[in-house]
């Protein structure tokens, strides 16, 4: 990692909402010491962040603000060459995303953002991947609740199992808490573009390799009544159980024959029904531009639930590990899981990679667990994130 620039971190995108729940977190959180700045295309809103986190800490009345748009590959350029590790929540990311992605992989800059779009994923591996293996750039998608959580609790869960031969891990998220409109257009998008995300995962598998001598699966599961969790699941068709697979064929601690499912607990077998039936609706409406901007007008950017609406929302996500004739059941769970988690995990995973934490040598696309793996999970207890052990024999 080049020493020799000016910002150790860069925030993209500090003027949106969840952006700016990451740069007061950053104000409140970063070390004494951490070169760190704001990025965004509005100078002006950028000043008024920094007015507000110079509120909460004084000595950021001078934080440093760059200029920089996704339309601009020059100002992004800049941007990328002048920073250890660059941060973004500008999205919808198959939209504005890969330009810096591209830059950051060219500069040999470690990159993260909060997506939880499988296409845009993909595309950035089959685009950018060997490059950033060239330059050694850490390309890290998915450091938000897609997909953190998940990814960090099967590692927690593995601790606990042997590993030696076969090992199968449930996963079963709870969660309740708003969306903002960043989420709502993101999801929109996703759905639009069901066609375009099956050809891109093609495209992948067309050229990642796969582990040798080892299998390694994420299978979805049947909706059914789960005596695990006493509630029924529903298999999640959310980009968490990918995240999980390429953890695994990435490192051998996954052991020889490695299986993930991902499911949603619903309490009642009409939530599930009415559910199902209005995303089947929305995902039609979303294929018809006429509907789908008119969907995509209903939320404003930078609009987001309330101080008090996020103090009201909880994720749980319970995992149920088998492996050498051991079972044990794990939780992880925390509060807001859309945005003041989301914040959190992503600012954490930055400064993970700022601060030069005990690290696997890791470069190219790689999932948080691949490139921080026990260093960030150490970093999330710290900061109020649950990891325990609910039950085990």
């Amino acid at each position: 990692m080049p020493d020799d620039r000016p910002y150790d971190l860069v925030l993209f995108g500090a003027t949106g909402f969840t952006g700016a729940l990451t740069a007061e977190y950053l104000a409140r959180h970063a070390p004494p010491g951490l070169r760190w700045a704001l990025a965004g295309r509005n100078p002006e809103k950028l000043a008024a962040v920094r007015g507000r986190l110079a509120a909460i800490d004084p000595e950021l009345a001078g934080l440093p603000l760059l200029t920089a748009d996704v339309t601009d590959a020059e100002s992004l350029r800049a941007v990328a060459e002048s920073a250890r590790v660059v941060a973004t929540t500008v999205g919808p990311y198959v939209h504005h995303g890969e330009p810096l992605v591209a830059a950051c992989a060219r500069a040999g800059t470690d990159y993260l953002d909060i997506t939880g779009e499988p296409e845009f994923v993909d595309t950035m591996y089959v685009r950018h991947h060997a490059e950033a293996v060239r330059t050694g750039a850490r390309l890290v998608h998915t450091c938000g609740f897609d997909s953190i959580p998940h990814d960090l609790g099967v590692w927690f869960t593995l601790k606990h199992l042997p590993t030696d031969g076969p090992v199968t891990v449930d996963g079963y998220v709870r969660a309740g808490g708003k969306f903002s409109a960043g989420t709502y257009h993101s999801a929109l998008t996703a759905f639009s573009r069901t066609g375009e995300a099956s050809r891109a995962a093609k495209q992948r598998r067309a050229v990642e390799p796969r582990p040798e001598g080892r299998r390694v699966r994420a299978v979805p599961g049947r909706v059914g009544r789960s005596t695990d969790v006493g509630r029924w699941a529903v298999p999640l068709p959310t980009i968490d159980p990918q995240v999980v697979r390429r953890s695994a064929a990435a490192r051998p601690e996954y052991g020889p024959d490695f299986r993930y499912r991902h499911f949603a607990a619903v309490k009642r077998l009409p939530t599930i029904v009415a559910a199902g039936a209005g995303m089947a609706g929305l995902i039609g409406l979303v294929k018809l531009p006429p509907t789908r901007r008119w969907l995509l007008g209903r939320l404003a950017s930078g609009q987001g639930p309330t101080p008090e609406q996020r103090a009201k929302s909880w994720f749980r996500v319970r995992f149920v590990g088998t492996g050498g004739g051991r079972r044990v059941v794990t939780e992880v769970a925390g509060g807001d899981p859309g945005y003041d988690e989301t914040a959190k995990m992503l600012a954490e995973s930055a400064l993970c990679l700022a601060t030069d934490d005990d690290l696997p040598a890791t470069s190219g696309q790689v999932t948080p667990v691949t490139a921080m793996g026990d260093a960030l999970l150490e970093r999330l207890v710290k900061a109020g994130m649950t990891f325990r052990v609910v039950d085990q024999g």
